[in-house]
């Protein structure tokens, strides 16, 4: 998340160039908030105008005009839907005024005791509970998660920037050693000291196992999953394993990570959704909290769809991030269990994929064809 400012200026959205009416209706029709910011929509029966996303129900095709600018609706004689309240949304930033003054006061405050979510809700005018679905609905996780991520980042740069374990974790937020240490798993995936030292001293179990996709190793840790790697054969798949992981321990036992491997295979063939609090595939791999947005954000992308790394960025909260999401992409090591293949570049093309690019095209064909069935 960017540190927003922590005065926000008076809304001027800028003209912007909409995307063709057929890819907007259906943007619509989805309400699909990747698209707000790049196009409002009027109806001549209500006389408002919304943003893509709005909950009210959907409108009838021929009373619908799109507009690139709420200064444009209002202009052809339309007011602001009070429902979405278009005139809020912060197009610069991918998130509405509240949410993003809300960031901003959570994020001046290093205390480990930040503002109440009551207080901040007050200050940006909204219920608690509001703020909370906006939250959700805008950022995909609520204040106090947000929040958490928040920290962790700071923690986690202030670590690689070479500071001391107790200066990184007082300088992030955290009133104690023991608040850190007792969250650790959810912080580093390893203990601050460990992940100081770039993982040594971590030892890796690892298996591998045939797919309809080629060979694929699963490699775990006691804590979850470290590395889901798809490839043509089992000598290129350890030798990248041992690659991403110069420090660790790492050894073969196919007997201990038979059930991870049935887990992965499950998502493989579309028998399991994708989520990274699944149960039965925990994950423990280090990511910034930009990252785990990302990733988070691609476990949401149904099955045999695509988003571009623009609109996961702007789905994010994050509108000027594309290039951030596709490195975020291109660093995920669980391949399947975080489906970086349903990131596309701008004009839809497959991009790359470090499993191959003609494999991407085969796992989309598979979960396309299963999803129409």
């Amino acid at each position: 998340m960017t540190q927003h400012p922590l005065s926000l200026p008076t809304l001027a959205l800028a003209t912007t160039t909409l995307p063709d009416p057929d890819t907007s209706w259906q943007a619509l029709l989805r309400r699909d908030r990747t698209f707000n910011g790049r196009f409002w929509f009027s109806v001549r029966s209500t006389g408002v105008y919304c943003l893509p996303s709005c909950a009210a129900r959907a409108p009838l095709r021929r009373n619908v005009d799109f507009h690139a600018s709420p200064d444009a609706a209002e202009a052809a004689g339309f007011r602001a839907c009070k429902r979405c309240k278009p005139r809020e949304w912060r197009a610069d930033l991918g998130l509405s005024q509240p949410v993003a003054r809300a960031c901003a006061l959570f994020d001046s405050d290093l205390s480990d005791t930040p503002p109440s979510l009551a207080a901040v809700a007050r200050k940006v005018g909204l219920s608690s509970g509001a703020l909370s679905k906006r939250f959700i609905a805008e950022l995909g996780v609520n204040p106090r998660d947000w929040l958490a991520a928040r920290k962790r980042l700071r923690f986690r740069k202030a670590l690689r920037g070479g500071e001391t374990v107790a200066d990184a974790l007082y300088g992030a937020g955290y009133g104690s050693p023991s608040r850190v240490y007792e969250s650790s798993d959810k912080t580093l995936g390893m203990t601050p000291a460990t992940y100081a030292r770039g993982g040594a001293g971590a030892h890796i179990d690892y298996t591998t196992a045939d797919s309809d996709y080629g060979r694929v190793l699963v490699a775990a840790t006691r804590k979850g999953i470290a590395a889901v790697f798809l490839g043509d054969n089992d000598r290129a798949l350890e030798k990248s394993l041992h690659n991403d992981f110069p420090a660790a321990e790492i050894a073969r036992n196919d007997r201990a990570l038979g059930p991870r491997v049935k887990s992965v295979l499950a998502r493989l063939y579309g028998r399991k959704p994708t989520a990274l609090d699944a149960p039965d595939v925990p994950l423990d791999i280090v990511g910034t909290a930009f990252q785990w947005k990302v990733w988070k954000a691609l476990t949401e992308i149904p099955a045999g769809q695509t988003r571009t790394y623009g609109e996961i960025a702007r789905r994010i909260g994050e509108p000027k991030a594309a290039r951030a999401v596709g490195r975020a992409c291109a660093t995920n090591q669980a391949a399947v269990v975080i489906p970086c293949h349903r990131a596309v570049g701008a004009d839809g093309s497959l991009t790359g994929y470090r499993w191959g690019v003609a494999r991407k095209e085969r796992l989309l064909a598979e979960e396309r064809r299963r999803s129409s069935t």
